[in-house]
């Protein structure tokens, strides 16, 4: 069992960077699949980026590639999300997940119901 916990949120300014965190509390996290997904204001929630145990294989949905990065710390049992060049419509509460998996298709790496954990999230705010 996995707890998590987000943080690095905040307001900013469109094109500013924001890097955000989740810490996990619990054991084997290499063992998971960690996920970043975001809910706007009376929007579902989408998936953003996710990443393998191992680190060495990332998914990302097409919006986010060319300004997010996702990375992990299994020594230190966080996993980030890097946002560059950030614009107003990515406002929105950013939630961390895990999935026990080790090799995903993307299809399951971007399938939020395959995710067995949560973190409580962390609000990000762009102004224009």
């Amino acid at each position: 069992q996995l707890q998590l916990a987000e943080s690095g949120g905040g307001l900013v300014q469109a094109g500013d960077s924001l890097r955000l965190s989740c810490r996990a509390t619990g054991r084997d996290f290499s063992g998971y699949l960690m996920g970043w997904f975001r809910r706007a204001p009376g929007k579902e929630r989408e998936f953003v980026a996710a990443v393998r145990g191992s680190g060495g294989t990332t998914y990302y949905q097409d919006s986010a590639k060319d300004r997010f990065t996702i990375s992990r710390d299994n020594a230190e049992n966080t996993v980030y999300l890097q946002m560059n060049r950030l614009r107003p419509e990515d406002t929105a509460v950013y939630y961390c997940a895990a999935q026990r998996i080790l090799v995903p298709s993307r299809g399951q790496a971007m399938g939020a119901q395959l995710y067995d954990y949560w973190g409580q999230g962390t609000q990000v705010t762009v102004s224009s």
